[in-house]
């Protein structure tokens, strides 16, 4: 999509942002996917600016304050619309470093006022649902078993899941190296439970490859790694299976991690360095969400609850 809208706007601003995202993928380490969200961003003002013979670099503040508020007619979430505006102060502070403009028109402009909307998550039982959902008699199905017991037991995000390779993984140690936003690395431990599976799992990953020569842990039937849409694909095909009807999202397994390891009592820096969180305050919605659970479970078991 980012590509297309590319191809709609003016070269001028078409090189900028290519520019840009080169900038901010060297600097920053940003991740693909933030990119291309960054790329779709931009390219949507320019081609909105285009019909208003304006440009990214010649824009004004109204005119910027004119656009956030027509995205926010077509239908924008607060947070979609700080996303952007995220991005348009990123650009513009790209600029004024590069003296390309002199003033920035992003200045003073409110950020929308975001809640703190909790998680969806699964519950212990429907987690051990969805892990039993794959059919473990084919290669496919035991590969897929296996990506969820590592989902589950590492809180990985998919991204970091179906980029690993077959080195990221210390069966020794128990642990696995997995590098995250920003090129940070950490080390997350396995468990008993996914550690057996990977064991089990060896020859049939010889299985998927064919003779294929590759180093994804988890390849298709092409030898290659298998990508975020085909996994996201999959694990709504095996909720549909397991008939978990909760609202799923690609990080569903990520946030029962964090949850369930804050309802046995885990503490909560530990799991900031297990999701790879730089700021604890991201970490800090999953204990709202143990909250609700421990209300939950109050009011069902307590005689006056």
């Amino acid at each position: 999509m980012a590509q297309s809208r590319l191809e709609k706007i003016s070269e001028q601003d078409r090189e900028l942002i290519e520019r840009f995202s080169d900038m901010l993928w060297m600097e920053n380490g940003l991740s693909q996917n933030t990119l291309s969200s960054y790329v779709n961003d931009l390219s949507g003002l320019s081609e909105w600016l285009l019909g208003r013979d304006s440009s990214l670099i010649s824009t004004t503040r109204e005119e910027l304050l004119l656009y956030l508020s027509h995205c926010v007619k077509h239908g924008y979430s607060p947070r979609t619309t700080a996303r952007l505006l995220s991005c348009l102060r990123r650009l513009y502070q790209y600029l004024l470093r590069e003296n390309m403009i002199s003033i920035d028109p992003s200045l003073q402009i409110e950020s929308p006022k975001l809640g703190r909307p909790l998680p969806d998550t699964l519950t212990e039982q429907q987690v051990e649902k969805l892990l039993a959902a794959p059919n473990i008699d084919t290669l496919e199905g035991f590969r897929d078993k296996v990506m969820l017991e590592v989902l589950y037991a590492t809180g990985l995000r998919v991204t970091e899941l179906v980029s690993l390779t077959i080195d990221q993984v210390n069966m020794r140690q128990g642990l696995v190296r997995v590098t995250g936003k920003g090129n940070k690395e950490r080390l997350v431990p396995l468990g008993e439970e996914a550690l057996d599976w990977l064991g089990r799992y060896k020859n049939t990953r010889k299985g998927l490859l064919k003779g294929c020569i590759g180093d994804a842990l988890f390849p298709t039937r092409r030898g290659s790694a298998m990508t975020r849409q085909a996994f996201w694909y999959l694990l709504k095909r095996y909720a549909k299976q397991a008939d978990i009807k909760v609202p799923l999202s690609p990080h569903t397994l990520r946030h029962a991690f964090a949850s369930h390891l804050l309802n046995h009592g885990a503490d909560l820096r530990v799991v900031q360095l297990l999701l790879g969180h730089s700021d604890l305050s991201t970490t800090q919605i999953y204990t709202h969400v143990a909250k609700e659970r421990l209300k939950e479970l109050h009011a069902e078991h307590h005689p006056r609850g």
